[in-house]
């Protein structure tokens, strides 16, 4: 073969046109030859000495003549495309290499991959091989003990015949040919058996040999040593001609209050056939997409031998379920302290004297409308935990709920005001939650000040302070000048030294939700109170019947804290919703546990509040729609800025009414009035209440389209009052008869055109013309109505006095007589008020 290969020699006509012959072949044998030429695209290639003299870019690199270049290119424009170029030719090498280091790792994984399928299949070959051969082992050795002893049965039963024939035969020794002795006969069986056998399980290799037949047999797949030992007893019971029977699996079925058939056929791992012909043997003509209950479930998994485990929906919370901490675990905390009292007595004021803070001085009118929960370092550097509580007759459920999480309580007492509901209130909280107290008696710099009528007062509900010989620690104090609060730090240590407080913080977070609300820019918040553990960012955590991940956590300050122990109260980002004051707090593991937590509470309520809303019968249905047919409903919309307050605010609307009108909230929320809010106090004809919210722009204006009233507050009695305002207005207006005087008929006389008139003698009071009247005789009252006529004399006059005569005719009335009494009175009507 020559090195031209039949080709045309390469000529230095570069970018000139190539000409060619192409010859054409028609029909019929024509032939026409064609002269083809092909044109390249002229490539310029700057030669090295060229363009030395024009400028250069970056790096030497030549900026090209300036008259080449497109329109409206400058030096700078050409000079920072060739750096863009160059960038990108960096980054084409960068990721070229990278491409290429990543392809190297993959084919080195993929080798080692390979290396390990090839080793595994190798040592299972060999553990195969091995089994095999001792198998065929234990078999020949058997068959040979069974030859022997067949054998040595023949030569004890015919010896003298065998010794015959075998002298006959020329010999035991000689043997014929072509025939092979018994033991031959049975070693080539034994040969024949071992390679049938081999073939009849499929272990020879048939066809071609594969990648995948060479690397692991079926597919890499490999039997286990539990499946070569079945299928050994398989063979082994066949042989014998004994029946193949599979044992039984005897498994825990896990079966819920309901359960479709066809999935409790899947547990059982049994065909659910079967299960529909147990059923069916049981009377239940069912289908495997139907739903049975448990008993039913219970009796099939009985009967086809399996154990049942019940289970229920409430079992999704087993998982945070608490465990007891070990006392070795257990780490000093901080107490939790709880300031409760009447209104006005200077709670939030005496903690600001404690935290040095003016937080009552961004209260509206003063008055504490929230839950606040506060951390406090003292001088002696021990760390104190704050729940302000407010005071204010319609917080009753936040004060439960701040006795609830505390450790100790402070009872505030004014020294001039004594003992008020509240308080009372306040002694119960703290009674029922088991917790010590502390008397607080405040406002001791006042000159109406005695604090000795604080402790008397407190004696009428079984407080006894130390200085009258009781147990209750009780300090004087003054949130103004200071006075006292080194005393009142000093019985609060003194008194969680006797608690000795400890809590595990080296396990999950558990806690209890303070309070919360709807945040415009940040979402639901939550302020909450942990209790046991350590909450991190970023744990999953499920409270009541919403559930979450820790996005973010701020202290009483304001500062940004990545975790929160035992007795520090924190407000907590990255919920799904609002969830209810006083709900407890678990941290998860997984966000699908939470999730699912979450949503059986969620149905659980669903339940809750459609079996309560529901009557139970009809006659309790037909008695309700009878009470409530002569009481007259006010609807009202509320929105408040925390749960708390929505709840407080709840809860002080259903104590006002009576039989005859009552406050109905169609709903309560928290966060700006919407326009879904304005909509649905349109169509009840409800005025809508915000409280320290306000409504957002589209609401604004569907209001006033629709001409839906809303009030804003920001202190909760000026809304009851309202409302109780509004609610007296409902009430139907009392009617008091006042008696004004008496007139006795003295006789009585026919006048043509006007009727029967009694002449009568006024005896008591007054008797008017636009008065009512009532006739009595023998004081039984006859008739009521009014006067016709009242005349002096001749005169039609509008009153007559005590003693005067006068003449009296009633209206559409004629039956009077001598001796009748006639009792004169006027009606007024008088406002009622709710109690």
């Amino acid at each position: 073969m020559s090195d031209q290969d039949g080709k045309k020699t390469l000529g230095v006509r570069g970018g000139g046109p190539r000409s060619g012959n192409v010859k054409q072949s028609f029909s019929h044998g024509r032939t026409k030859n064609v002269v083809v030429e092909t044109k390249r695209k002229r490539v310029v290639v700057p030669k090295p000495g060229q363009g030395t003299g024009g400028k250069t870019g970056p790096g030497g690199t030549p900026l090209g003549d300036p008259s080449k270049r497109p329109a409206g290119i400058s030096d700078a424009e050409m000079e920072r495309r060739l750096k863009a170029l160059q960038a990108a030719k960096a980054r084409e090498v960068e990721e070229a290499a990278q491409r290429e280091a990543e392809e190297k790792a993959r084919e080195e994984e993929r080798e080692r991959r390979r290396e390990e399928m090839e080793a595994k299949a190798r040592e299972e070959r060999e553990r195969e091989e091995a089994l095999k051969a001792k198998a065929e082992e234990e078999e020949r050795q058997k068959r040979e003990a069974e030859e022997a002893a067949k054998a040595a049965a023949a030569a004890a039963a015919a010896p003298a015949p065998a010794e015959d024939q075998s002298q006959r035969g020329g010999g035991r020794g000689a043997a014929p040919k072509g025939k092979a002795t018994a033991p031959e006969r049975a070693d080539r069986d034994d040969r024949g058996g071992r390679g049938k056998g081999r073939g009849d399980e499929g272990n020879r290799r048939s066809g071609k040999l594969t990648l995948n037949q060479a690397l692991g047999g079926e597919g890499g797949r490999q039997k286990s040593m539990a499946a070569m030992k079945r299928k050994q007893e398989r063979a082994r019971q066949k042989a014998m001609g004994g029946p193949v029977q599979r044992e039984k699996v005897v498994r825990d079925v896990q079966v819920p209050e309901a359960i479709m058939v066809g999935e409790l056929a899947n547990r059982m791992a049994e065909r659910v056939a079967d299960v529909v012909k147990a059923l069916m043997q049981n009377g239940m003509m069912v289908t495997q997409n139907q739903t049975i209950d448990a008993d039913t479930a219970e009796l099939i998994v009985e009967e086809f031998g399996h154990r049942i485990v019940r289970v229920s929906d409430s079992d999704v919370e087993q998982v945070i379920e608490g465990t007891e901490d070990k006392a070795e675990d257990l780490k000093p905390r901080a107490p939790v302290i709880t300031i409760m009292g009447h209104v006005d007595h200077g709670k939030t004021s005496l903690l600001d004297a404690i935290r040095n803070a003016k937080v009552v001085a961004g209260e509206a009118g003063g008055i504490t409308q929230h839950i606040g929960a506060y951390q406090v370092t003292t001088e002696s550097g021990q760390t104190l935990t704050f729940l302000d509580t407010p005071g204010h007759a319609a917080f009753t459920s936040m004060r439960s709920r701040g006795a609830q999480v505390t450790d100790i309580v402070i009872l505030v007492v004014a020294a001039d005001d004594s003992v008020m509901p509240q308080t009372v209130e306040a002694i119960n909280h703290a009674k029922a939650a088991g917790v010590p107290m502390i008397v607080a008696i405040n406002k001791c710099d006042k000159p109406a000040a005695d604090p000795d009528k604080v402790r008397a007062g407190l004696l009428q509900h079984e407080v006894i302070v130390e200085k009258m010989s009781g147990d209750v620690q009780d300090v004087e104090v003054s949130a103004i000048t200071g006075k006292g609060l080194d005393d009142l730090l000093e019985s609060i240590a003194l008194q969680a030294e006797i608690l000795e407080l400890k809590a595990n913080p080296d396990r999950n977070a558990e806690g209890a939700v303070i309070e919360a609300q709807l945040d415009v820019g940040r979402g639901p918040v939550a302020t909450v109170l942990v209790q046991k553990g350590t909450l991190k960012q970023g744990d999953i955590f499920v409270v009541g019947e919403q559930w979450g991940k820790v996005r973010a956590m701020e202290n009483d300050r304001g500062e940004r804290v990545k975790e929160a122990g035992p007795s520090v109260p924190v407000e907590v980002l990255g919920l799904n919703g609002t969830p209810e004051a006083g709900d407890v707090l678990n941290v998860v593991s997984t966000e699908a546990q939470a999730r699912e937590i979450a949503e059986y509470r969620q149905q659980a309520a669903k339940d809750k509040r459609a079996a309560a809303g529901a009557a139970t019968t009809l006659e309790q249905l037909m008695q309700k729609a009878k009470e409530d047919e002569n009481v007259t409903e006010m609807p009202i919309v509320v929105k408040a800025d925390v749960q708390g307050s929505a709840e407080a605010i709840v809860q002080a609307m259903e104590k006002i009414g009576n039989e005859e009108v009552r406050v109905r909230v169609l709903h309560s929320g928290v966060g700006a009035i919407t326009e879904s809010d304005i909509s649905l106090a349109e169509a009840s004809g409800a005025p809508v209440f915000g409280f320290n919210v306000r409504a957002n722009a589209p609401a604004r204006q569907s209001a006033n389209q629709k001409g839906i009233e809303i009030r804003y507050y920001s202190v909760i009695y000026d809304l009851v009052d309202d409302v109780k305002a509004a609610a007296e207005g409902l009430l139907s207006a009392e009617i008091r008869e006042n008696f004004i005087g008496y007139a006795q008929i003295k006789e009585v006389f026919k006048v043509t055109g006007v009727g029967k008139v009694a002449g009568c003698l006024v005896t008591e009071g007054v008797a008017r013309r636009s008065a009512g009247v009532r006739l009595l005789r023998d004081d039984v009252v006859i008739h009521e109505g009014t006067l016709k006529t009242l005349k002096r004399f001749k005169d039609e006059v509008s009153e007559v006095q005590s003693g005067q005569e006068c003449g009296m005719a009633f209206e559409n009335y004629d039956d009077i007589r001598p001796g009748d009494v006639i009792e004169i009175f006027t009606r007024e009507e008088v406002a009622r008020t709710l109690a």
